[in-house]
């Protein structure tokens, strides 16, 4: 791609007033200096005496001082004095070397030293500095290419993805192949005069392979891509993020058909809210950004597509029909998609006969594409480290303790009196579990503590994929949360911090039972809490009254208390199993489910 001329211009402005400060600075400072020799200041009757006493080798008169060497071979120079009888008196010694030598430099001199050389030196400067640096580290070189945008373009072969890649998706795929198709046979929708959307917006949480979708469009339809994030247009300068935006767009219809994607498009398409600020420069990209995609033909085969995680937070302007007027969800795995990811992610390792992946898959329920890549690499990092040349099912299983809950805390010093609370506490939750219906079984306990701050957990899998919970399933959930703390007071008649946060993940339920889920005796179904970014992590904000939210508290504390106390009833009538699986969890530190059971029904 070539530059414009105006773009030219101002790059090269940067490197002009270098070259000039350069230049004032070599022939005021370094210039009359050069070729100067190494000498001390005298007076001229130091210079008298020397010359009488014999002491002075070679004498240099010039225009304005007299330089003179001594038997020691230093060099002085002093400032000359109209005197008549200096040459004379030189003479009479006999044994002084003197000459004159004129100190004005010839016109060629002059002009190498005062031009020439800061000349050479500017443009090795800006080679160097300017061109080298400033691509490396995007800093000082990328500040001289005003409104110039810095978007990565990729062809299929340097891209390599394709649908095939991409694993999970199957709904977001379907969506996107339309656009593969307009891609490669426009003339197909000219014809029956129908336009493909300009624009369409993949939304999801972080890690479900949006990026990854846009580069298997691209694949696919064997087209140029356009990759840019949308932090990268906005700048210091007003103005510049909006021209960027304008060079962009030039760019992608000289590439036509080509797919431009923006990458976060929520930093620079945030809901314009009025309020004034010294700098509105975010709003001029988005209003640039919107006036670009209302001017370009959709016919010509531009197709722009973007990525976000925060779809609630865009102007509306911007989803309006004729520009992100497509939403395609790229959601969290289920049960078949997580299989799929795994298996594709373990193309790349070489894996032992005896692999499960469902198993690994039923593990991690709301694992993000991501992470379950991350898992994989993970059992094969571990496969290396323990000697092997394949990976195996166990290095699965523990990538994915590694991913819940960190790596093994092999040098943690913990007393036996601190060992025994918490396999009680690991125990209690595992037997309140067990001894409920509607609560998913227990898939592995263990009190080896982990980075993540655990001194142990107790793992619970669900036989197959689930997409809703009822209300006795919550119930179930709360009282295994509570049933850690249950078998601390129970057996020990007192309380730990190690149930902080069960406690946290109790509230929190009992709370969203009440406020969001309808499952109030006193509320019944009115919604009573508003959650925003529901693709990262879902923050909550009450919507109601004061007096309103002090009931909302009396209900969640009266749900949680029901919990505490159906969990201690579990633990009672169980004790003696409480105490032989804590005994038996104390002396192997790690037990299966299947473990478990055997003695939970001995």
């Amino acid at each position: 791609m070539n530059e414009k001329p105006d773009n030219n211009k101002q790059k090269n402005l940067g490197a002009l007033l270098l070259g000039l400060v350069l230049l004032l600075a070599f022939n005021a400072l370094i210039l009359p200096n050069l070729g100067a020799p190494a000498m001390k200041d005298a007076d001229y009757s130091y210079f008298l005496e020397q010359v009488d006493e014999g002491n002075v080798q070679k004498v240099e008169i010039t225009d304005s001082t007299v330089n003179f060497t001594t038997d020691d071979e230093q060099v002085y120079s002093a400032v000359r004095i109209d005197d008549p009888d200096l040459v004379e008196r030189l003479s009479k010694d006999g044994n002084i070397e003197f000459s004159g030598v004129s100190t004005q430099p010839s016109t060629l001199q002059t002009f190498l030293f005062a031009w020439v050389l800061p000349i050479v030196i500017m443009v090795i400067v800006w080679n160097i500095i300017f061109k080298s640096l400033g691509k490396r580290m995007g800093g000082l070189g990328n500040a001289m290419s005003f409104g110039k945008s810095n978007a990565k373009i990729y062809v299929k072969a340097q891209t390599g993805k394709t649908f095939d890649d991409v694993a999970g998706q199957d709904e977001a795929k379907e969506a996107l192949k339309e656009i593969v198709d307009f891609l490669h046979t426009p003339e197909k929708y000219a014809e029956i005069g129908a336009d493909l959307p300009k624009g369409a917006l993949l939304v999801g949480p972080p890690g479900t392979g949006k990026t990854l979708l846009a580069q298997a469009v691209a694949g696919e339809a064997e087209v140029p891509f356009f990759s840019i994030s949308g932090s990268e247009f906005v700048e210091m300068f007003v103005g510049m993020g909006a021209a960027k935006v304008r060079d962009l767009f030039s760019q992608a219809a000289e590439k036509a058909p080509c797919i431009v994607f923006i990458d976060e498009i929520d930093t620079i398409g945030k809901k314009r809210d009025g309020n004034i600020s010294g700098n509105d420069e975010r709003e001029q990209t988005l209003n640039q950004l919107l006036t670009e995609m209302d001017g370009f033909d959709g016919k010509k085969g531009v197709v722009i597509l973007a990525a976000t995680n925060r779809p609630e937070s865009l102007d509306p302007a911007l989803l309006r029909p004729g520009r992100f007027d497509r939403r395609i969800p790229a959601e969290l795995p289920d049960l078949a998609g997580r299989e799929a990811i795994l298996r594709v992610h373990a193309k790349k390792v070489r894996l032992s006969e005896d692999i499960d992946f469902n198993a690994i898959a039923r593990a991690t329920a709301g694992a993000s594409g991501a992470e379950l890549a991350n898992i994989v690499n993970e059992a094969a990092l571990r496969a290396v480290r323990n000697g092997r040349s394949a990976v195996d099912q166990s290095d699965l299983e523990e990538s994915v303790e590694v991913v819940i809950a960190g790596y093994q805390r092999k040098n943690a010093v913990i007393s036996r009196k601190e060992k025994e609370i918490i396999a009680y506490h690991e125990i209690g939750h595992a037997l309140v579990a067990a001894m409920q219906k509607d609560s998913a079984p227990v898939h592995k306990i263990t009190i080896i503590p982990r980075t993540s701050g655990a001194l142990g957990y107790t793992m619970q899998v669900d036989e197959g994929e689930k997409f809703l919970m009822t209300k006795e399933e919550a119930l179930a959930k709360l009282a295994t949360l509570t049933g850690g703390r249950s078998a601390e007071e129970l057996i020990f008649n007192t309380c730990t911090s190690g149930a902080s946060n069960d406690i946290e993940q109790a509230t929190k339920l009992a709370r969203a039972m009440v406020t969001r889920y309808g499952m109030s005796e006193t509320f019944d179904m009115l919604a009573l809490e508003t959650v925003s970014n529901k693709y990262l992590g879902g923050d909550s904000s009450l919507a109601c009254s004061p007096e309103t939210a002090a009931r909302i508290d009396d209900e969640v504390n009266s749900i949680v208390k029901s919990a505490h106390a159906k969990a201690v009833k579990i633990l009672s009538d169980n004790i003696e199993k409480l105490h032989e699986l804590a005994h038996y969890l104390l002396d192997k530190e790690t037990i299966t489910g299947e473990e478990f059971m055997a003695i939970l029904n001995s």
